[in-house]
């Protein structure tokens, strides 16, 4: 399965954003974020809870109107064309919006009624897609008897159902265990080459932001990097080097006079980062003056890098579950509801 992806420099953009804010009352939730994103790209915004991620998801989507600044999505403005951007998506959110008094293929099928699908089109697309998911012998079954993996497959599916050019995933693993989330994302980039989709995402998983052709981080509603995984882990100078020592203060003053490197500290651990570790370890622990009792080195993550530009770890965080936007209907009129 190839997961090459488009770029900007070779592709106009699907998605423009340009000082796109909201505010809830006195508290500014997205903070004038910008970027494009190219057709065909899978684009990622990752940041811990309450960053900006659903509530900048949720204005492209045009299920909240913008405090601030523009945005087209499809070629459509978010706010004067939300019908016509409502008719060019997909929607898969964190919370479940299934009916689960119905059958899978009855969601399907109430889903392309509201597009106004005409009915040969709507049985070839429910059957394609859930053969595709791997649903198309429990369609019958009611929603309430499937597992969480299987629901959120025939979400995709819903969502895909009415041929849109973009597919919007709201931390589209949430909850689910590791093998289940791996699963759903080969479902996911496979149906990316088949259907041209350009995919836009919010994630606080770094093996989902690795996915990305590129990846926003995003911090207190404000974008703080933007670029590839690569080069983003790159920008932090080389490997990331551990040690366990007896002192990690004096560890860290030591690296700081003799290195000029700058370590974090947790417990009895210092990390800092260097090109060719494996070069520069062996003649670190030689020169030593302090015991070293363990080292570890390893490649930067993303979360190091969310860690540099922000001084605290993803790692540990969950997503929102008191955002403003809790639920939606995933039809050309949808609704957001608020709290």
């Amino acid at each position: 399965m190839s997961h090459e992806q488009k770029t900007p420099s070779t592709v106009a953009p699907v998605i423009s954003a340009a000082g796109l804010a909201r505010n809830f009352g006195h508290t500014r939730a997205v903070r004038g974020v910008s970027f494009d994103v190219a057709e065909g790209e899978v684009f990622g915004f990752l940041g811990p809870n309450g960053a900006g991620k659903t509530t900048t998801i949720s204005m492209l989507c045009t299920l909240l109107a913008p405090s601030a600044g523009e945005a087209t999505v499809a070629g459509y403005d978010i706010v004067g064309r939300r019908v016509e951007v409502r008719r060019s998506i997909g929607l898969v959110f964190q919370d479940p919006t299934l009916d689960e008094y119905l059958s899978a293929i009855q969601n399907l099928r109430f889903h392309a009624y509201a597009y106004g699908m005409p009915r040969r089109i709507r049985d070839e697309r429910i059957h394609e897609l859930m053969t595709l998911m791997e649903l198309w012998d429990r369609r019958d079954a009611s929603v309430r008897e499937y597992s969480g993996g299987m629901k959120r497959r025939l979400e995709i599916a819903r969502g895909l159902l009415h041929h849109p050019r973009i597919l919007f995933l709201d931390e589209p693993t949430l909850g689910l265990d590791p093998q289940t989330r791996h699963r759903i994302w080969e479902y996911v980039l496979d149906l990316r080459q088949r259907e041209a989709l350009t995919i836009f995402l919010t994630t606080h998983y770094m093996d989902e932001a690795e996915n990305c052709g590129r990846v926003a981080i995003i911090d207190e509603g404000e974008i703080v990097a933007l670029d590839r995984p690569e080069v983003l882990k790159d920008s932090l100078g080389g490997d990331v080097v551990t040690l366990r020592v007896e002192d990690s203060e004096a560890a860290a003053a030591e690296l700081l006079a003799s290195h000029g490197l700058s370590a974090d500290l947790a417990g009895d651990a210092v990390s800092f980062s260097v090109p060719q570790a494996e070069e520069f370890v062996p003649e670190l622990i030689r020169s030593f003056p302090s015991k070293i009792l363990a080292v570890a080195i390893r490649r930067p993550t993303l979360d190091d890098v969310f860690l540099s530009l922000t001084g605290r770890s993803i790692r540990g965080e969950s997503p929102d579950n008191n955002q403003q936007l809790r639920r939606f209907v995933n039809t050309p009129g949808m609704r957001a509801q608020t709290r």
